[in-house]
């Protein structure tokens, strides 16, 4: 707020106005679940995320395109950066997130989504989320009682995808549920998961 107009509200009003505190325990996170359009919006939809950005990471070429990592070669997956509050949501629930969103079963990609580059995968940052992020991967496959294929592995240089590539399910929504539908990614969730919502 402007310093004067603060100064001439409380002299109108005889009153200071409380300014909203600002979070110091801002932290990032990144997973990797095949198309990185479908891997925004879950998040999205949490209390504490800040915002999210599709990219890249996890592969040996720098400032890759998305047409060198959709070839595939690169070793980048396409991942999703999550910038979020750690005061108002956890690592935890991030990763409680991820899981029910992805296909941990799947060796070969995500769904329609073939491909090394859509594999799915945790990008920890610390000691502490690495624990965290094993520790879900066993509560997994102790849930399904089979084979979790999803990759546990340091975070990477993160690249941000093209513009046109960020938040693509608010600005093509249309293409987006056809590109969702025709993928069959929500009928292979409820395959892997249930009927219950991911989220």
């Amino acid at each position: 707020m402007n310093r004067l107009f603060a100064l001439i509200l409380i002299l109108i009003t005889g009153q200071v106005l409380a300014q909203e505190p600002q979070s110091q325990n801002i932290r990032t996170a990144i997973f990797a679940g095949g198309c990185f359009w479908c891997m925004e919006p879950p998040f999205d939809q949490l209390d504490g995320v800040l915002e999210t950005t599709s990219g890249y990471s996890g592969g040996h070429v720098k400032n890759p395109t998305y047409d060198q990592v959709s070839a595939g070669g690169t070793g980048h997956a396409e991942v999703v950066q999550v910038k979020y509050d750690a005061d108002k949501v956890s690592y935890a629930q991030l990763l409680d997130v991820f899981w029910r969103n992805v296909d941990p079963l799947d060796a070969g990609g995500q769904f329609c989504d073939r491909g090394d580059q859509y594999r799915s995968a945790i990008f920890y940052g610390s000691p502490e989320e690495k624990r965290l992020a094993e520790a879900s991967k066993q509560q997994v496959a102790a849930k399904l009682g089979k084979p979790i294929v999803t990759e546990v592995q340091p975070a990477a240089t993160f690249y941000p995808a093209e513009q046109y590539h960020q938040n693509y399910y608010q600005r093509n929504p249309v293409r987006y549920k056809y590109y969702r539908y025709r993928c069959g990614r929500d009928q292979r969730l409820e395959e892997v998961w249930g009927s219950a919502p991911a989220h």
